[in-house]
């Protein structure tokens, strides 16, 4: 089993979508017997959200609200379906809860806290992001199942580009919720966006675990699956699920997934805890 590090200087939050609710029950069962103060945090895809929960201490109130929000969907079938604003349901949902957790007062804690950085990516300019957008998250899930590593390239050689984002930077300029929004978009169940004039699709395609820049100390990466190739790197611990968490990545009718992917997440760090 995997050590966990005595507060770690670097905690990276892998993406996974609704998966990423493990590691709020995680860090939020191991806070409560270990002091955690890293010096640099990034995030990715749905981590970014956890990330920013973590660091504003609204973990357990991301939990509740995005419940309240699922009680509410009853079907993932509009998927494909834009309303007057040209986003879909799913995408209207998320960036709603990102807006109610991450509010001036949680904005204002990132913006004074450790260093923060964000991936997202971009598509090939085309005029039909979407599409290109889709040929990425191809490419992405087909190196996911052929390579099974959280670090890849596939998508890369295809014309993705990525790069880290201060997030304390947004927090100051008040584009915090925008960033954290743009980073969980895959197409086609969330339309591209825009970020700084270039269009924006899940950071998670270029790579699923960011390292920080500068990458530098003991680091703590929180996966959201399993994973059989992990780089045997000194100082950096790779934490997975001990199984495949209940919660999928965007399926976002059921609450009691979160609820039980969070529990799951609490019982992993009990173990790991009880193991050391």
């Amino acid at each position: 089993m995997p050590i966990i590090p005595d507060n770690p200087a670097q905690i990276v939050f892998s993406g996974g979508g609704l998966r990423c609710f493990w590691q709020g029950g995680f860090l939020t069962t191991l806070c409560k017997h270990r002091t955690l103060s890293p010096q640099r945090l990034t995030g990715v895809s749905g981590g970014a959200l956890a990330g920013a929960a973590f660091l504003s201490g609204n973990e357990e109130r991301l939990l509740e609200t995005m419940c309240a929000a699922f009680e509410k969907q009853d079907s993932n079938i509009d998927l494909l379906a834009p309303n007057e604003n040209g986003i879909t349901p799913h995408q209207e949902l998320y960036c709603g809860v990102v807006g109610d957790v991450i509010d001036a007062k949680a904005a204002e804690a990132i913006a004074n806290g450790p260093h923060f950085q964000i991936l997202i990516a971009h598509p090939p300019e085309t005029s039909v992001p979407t599409l290109s957008g889709m040929a990425m998250a191809a490419a992405y899930e087909a190196e996911l199942h052929t390579v099974n590593s959280p670090h890849f390239n596939w998508a890369e050689k295809m014309g993705l580009t990525s790069h880290l984002v201060d997030a304390n930077q947004a927090a100051r300029e008040g584009s915090l919720v925008e960033l954290i929004s743009a980073a969980a978009v895959i197409p086609p169940v969330f339309e591209p966006p825009l970020w700084q004039d270039r269009r924006v699709v899940d950071g998670g395609m270029a790579d699923q675990a960011p390292l920080p820049d500068p990458d530098e100390g003991v680091t703590m990466v929180l996966l959201t699956r399993d994973y059989k190739r992990l780089p045997d790197v000194e100082g950096r611990h790779y934490i997975a699920p001990s199984k495949e968490t209940p919660a999928d990545k965007i399926d976002f009718t059921d609450p009691q997934k979160l609820r039980d992917t969070w529990a799951q997440g609490t019982r992993d760090a009990e173990r790991y805890l009880c193991e050391d």
